[in-house]
């Protein structure tokens, strides 16, 4: 028997226009791989034994990656679900067949704490990796290494009166920054991002650079943030082998004699910027198109489990012309 779809379905199935929201998740739909990802979730799901039958987890998931793609908090994102017919058409919510309703703030705030204790957004980047990688799209030659920093409310006017003690402040160029810094380890041939860490503000990049690597790279790419880093014990017990080509420091360029050797120096250094600008991708589509720019929670582990997230969706969106090119 076939579906019978609501007077609100059917009236929106008629509408001409396409919007980008409907093409957006269309695309969306066809490139996560759901399968998988369900399988992940389901050994640390509750079976619902007892009372209230729980949310299918597919559902779960879908309206959790709605909440990353549009940035919403827990209640925002429940009314923005019974709003919009594209996210409920899109999570498989009918709201006019009894089928469940819009899972509530609470039942939201649980399974995201699920994700956290068990560690899943790390799981989840590796399970979306290991998809990309199983349709070439995640070659694993070469990484490029890089940092951002996600503010973080500086404000006391709360509950405890004092801003998060695991977020510090830093200073870049002449500006201070208060919150966290988010670190990645990217394809150097794609650009998608294959390794996250989530450390305070203040946390210098080099020092992380061991996370960052899988192990089968020949060439890691990073700015001048990362000069010296060959030398460092840990590179050298366990990354040896890398060539590194790192940014040389502008003052220093700039304080050689004019001469063949500077236009050479400068065309170097101009060729190794290139191939560095792909790591700019994924904050582009984190801080940009899913205007993840701030902070949510407080603690570093819960918002590095929501980054390891961010990444794996920004590597699908990425990745998603030449994933529906394939299909």
């Amino acid at each position: 028997m076939e579906h019978q779809l609501s007077f609100s379905q059917e009236e929106y199935a008629r509408k001409k226009k396409t919007t980008r929201r409907d093409k957006f998740l269309a695309e969306m739909n066809q490139v996560v791989p759901w399968a998988q990802l369900v399988e992940l979730v389901r050994p640390h799901y509750p079976a619902g034994k007892r009372g209230r039958p729980p949310v299918g987890i597919e559902k779960m998931l879908r309206v959790y990656f709605l909440q990353q793609w549009y940035g919403l908090a827990d209640e925002a994102l429940e009314d923005t679900i019974y709003d919009s017919q594209a996210m409920r058409g899109f999570a498989g919510i009918d709201l006019g067949k009894g089928g469940g309703g819009v899972p509530d703030a609470t039942t939201l705030l649980k399974f995201r704490h699920l994700l956290e204790e068990h560690e899943l957004g790390r799981r989840i980047l590796e399970k979306v990796n290991a998809h990309l990688t199983k349709r070439g799209l995640l070659m694993r030659e070469g990484t490029l290494v890089d940092a951002t920093i996600i503010a973080a409310p500086s404000s006391t006017k709360n509950k405890s009166g004092e801003r998060d003690p695991e977020m510090h402040q830093t200073r870049k160029g002449n500006q201070w920054f208060f919150g966290m810094k988010a670190h990645i380890g990217a394809d150097a041939a794609s650009g998608l991002v294959h390794s996250v860490t989530g450390t305070a503000a203040n946390v210098s990049d080099i020092s992380q650079t061991h996370e960052l690597l899988h192990g089968q790279e020949k060439v890691v790419h990073a700015d001048a943030g990362y000069l010296g880093v060959e030398k460092r014990p840990e590179i050298i017990a366990g990354h040896s082998s890398v060539e590194w080509r790192v940014a040389a420091r502008r003052g220093k360029i700039k304080a050689m004699e004019q001469s063949w050797v500077k236009d050479l120096t400068l065309g170097y250094e101009k060729l190794k910027a290139r191939a560095r600008a792909l790591v700019e991708h994924p904050f582009h589509v984190v801080k940009n198109l899913f205007r993840h720019r701030k902070v949510r929670y407080r603690g570093l582990k819960k918002n590095t489990s929501q980054l390891e997230v961010l990444f794996a969706l920004a590597n699908l969106v990425i990745a998603k012309k030449r994933l529906l090119g394939a299909a």
